[in-house]
C-alpha cells in the first residue's frame, strides 16, 4: 500500500459506513471474501468511495494487469468514475495518464503500472467489447441499469488469482435479475453486501437530505430515499396536476424554440412546440393525428406540412425525431429549413427526467395541448412485466415529451434525475 492513505482528516471527511468500504478487502474476514455488492439510497456517497476503494486495491496488489470499470454507456462511466479517479490518484500521488482514444486510463505507483479500461453497458450487443480480455477486476457502476448477458461476460474475465467484483447500484423492482441472481445469493456466490442510506454520506447536509424527504413518498421514498427494492404500479406521472402544469395563458416572448416528433403511421403521430422564457419550458402547441381516429393515414409530406404550420415561421434551434422515423427523418432534411436530430430515446431515465421537471415545476403545457394532457391522465406502468416498462398505450405525446426532456438534460447540470412511483 501507499504511504499515503485516504481517511476522514484533512480533505476528505467519511462516514463509518464509507470507511469500513474503503478497507473491506484490507480486513478480516471480509478480505476473503469474492467481491463487494452496495445498494441504496441515491447521493449516499457509494460511486465515489468505490471508485477510491476501487483503485488502490488494485494498485496494492497487482502489477501489469487489466481491470474494467463499466457504467450503461462510456460516457455516463466517464461522468461517474473519471473525475473521482483522478482525485484519488493525485491525493495518493500515483501517476496517472488518460489514453481518451482508447478509453484507458494507465495509473502507476513504485515501479507497478495498471490499465482500467472503460465500457458501456447499454445492451445485449455490448458483451461483445469485453470479450478476450483477462482482468484483474471490474468495478460496475449503476448495475441495474446493465443487461445481464453484459455482466456476466465481464465478470467471466475476471481470471486472475485474487481477483474481486465490485457492485454499485441504485435499487429498482423487486423482480429485477441482479436481485435475484446476486443480492439474494450473496453468500453462495461469496459477496460482501453493504446497504447505504443518505445518511452514511456526510457531505450531504442535513438540509438537503430533508429536502429529498419530504419532497417524495410512496415507492420513490422506499427505492430511492430508503433504498428498497420495491415495484411499480399505476400511473406513471402521478405528479402531472392540470392546476399546476397546465396554463391559460402563455408568456408573450420566448428565448428560443425547440419541436420534438413522435412519428407514427398506424399508430398516432405527436409533435409538440416548446418555448423557453424563464427557465420554464412551456409546450406551446401540439400537432397530434391518428390516423384510426381519422380513418385515413398521412404521408410524410403531410405531416412535414403541419409541422411548418406548428412552427409557425418561428426560429426553431432544432427538431428533434424518433430515430426509428428513418423516412420522416429523410423528409425534413430534404426541404432544408430545420435542423433536425435524433432524439434520444433512453426510456426509464428520460421519464426520471420528466419526473423531475415536473416536481420542480420546469415544464408547462398550454391548455391547447389537449392529447398531451389527456396521456398524462393515462400512461402507467405494465404491471404484468418482470422489469419496470411503460404500458405501450397512451404514449405518443409521451414519448415526444420525453425526447425534449432528453435532449435538454443533455445540456450539462446535475445528472441526477429522480422518479416519483406510486407504492406497489
Amino acid at each position: 500500500m501507499p504511504k499515503r492513505t485516504v481517511n476522514d482528516g484533512g480533505e476528505f471527511r467519511f462516514s463509518q459506513k464509507q470507511r469500513n468500504l474503503l478497507r473491506w478487502w484490507i480486513e478480516k474476514p471480509t478480505a476473503e471474501l469474492d467481491g463487494v455488492i452496495c445498494d441504496g439510497a441515491v447521493r449516499s456517497g457509494k460511486t465515489t468511495v468505490m471508485t477510491y476503494s476501487f483503485i488502490m486495491w488494485a494498485m496494492a496488489g497487482f502489477n501489469g494487469a487489466s481491470f474494467a470499470i463499466c457504467g450503461k454507456t462510456i460516457s455516463s462511466a466517464k461522468r461517474n468514475i473519471l473525475d473521482h479517479i483522478m482525485r484519488i490518484c493525485e491525493l495518493m500521488q500515483f501517476g496517472v495518464r488518460y489514453r481518451q482514444s482508447q478509453n484507458r486510463i494507465d495509473i502507476s505507483m513504485s515501479g507497478r503500472c495498471n490499465s482500467f479500461y472503460l465500457f458501456g453497458g447499454k445492451d445485449e450487443s455490448s458483451a461483445a467489447l469485453i470479450q478476450g480480455m483477462t482482468l484483474g477486476g471490474v468495478l460496475f457502476d449503476e448495475t441495474v441499469l446493465m443487461p445481464r448477458s453484459f455482466v456476466e461476460q465481464a465478470v467471466a474475465r475476471c481470471s486472475l488469482p485474487d481477483s474481486k467484483l465490485w457492485f454499485n447500484c441504485n435499487p429498482a423492482g423487486s423482480g429485477h435479475w441482479f436481485k435475484r441472481e446476486w443480492l439474494d445469493k450473496a453468500n453462495e456466490k461469496r459477496m460482501l453486501v453493504m446497504h447505504f442510506t443518505m445518511k452514511d454520506n456526510p457531505s450531504l447536509s442535513g438540509r438537503v437530505r430533508k429536502r429529498y424527504e419530504r419532497l417524495y413518498s410512496g415507492a420513490f421514498y422506499d427505492r430511492f430515499i430508503l433504498g428498497k427494492w420495491c415495484d411499480v404500479t399505476g400511473l406513471i406521472y402521478p405528479m402531472f396536476s392540470p392546476k399546476k402544469h397546465v396554463s391559460k395563458e402563455l408568456p408573450e416572448s420566448f428565448e428560443k424554440y425547440i419541436v420534438s416528433c413522435d412519428y407514427g403511421t398506424v399508430n398516432p403521430s405527436s409533435f409538440g412546440l416548446w418555448g423557453q422564457s424563464g427557465g420554464v419550458w412551456y409546450r406551446i402547441k401540439e400537432y397530434y393525428y391518428d390516423s384510426k381516429r381519422e380513418g385515413m393515414p398521412r404521408t410524410d409530406e403531410e405531416h412535414y406540412k403541419a409541422l411548418e404550420e406548428l412552427t409557425g415561421g418561428r426560429e426553431i434551434e432544432c427538431v428533434l425525431v424518433d430515430p426509428a422515423a428513418a423516412s420522416f427523418i429523410t423528409c425534413i432534411q430534404r426541404h432544408g429549413k430545420y435542423r433536425v436530430k435524433k432524439a434520444d430515446n433512453e426510456v426509464l431515465a428520460g421519464i426520471s427526467r420528466v419526473a423531475d421537471m415536473l416536481n420542480t415545476g420546469r415544464l408547462r403545457f398550454s391548455e391547447s395541448c389537449a392529447d398531451c394532457i389527456r396521456e398524462f391522465s393515462q400512461y402507467r406502468w405494465d404491471d404484468s412485466a418482470a422489469a419496470d416498462r411503460p404500458l405501450k398505450e397512451n404514449d405518443h405525446a409521451m414519448d415526444d415529451v420525453r425526447y425534449f426532456v432528453n435532449h435538454i438534460s443533455g445540456r450539462g447540470g446535475d445528472s441526477f434525475f429522480v422518479l416519483a412511483l406510486e407504492r406497489g
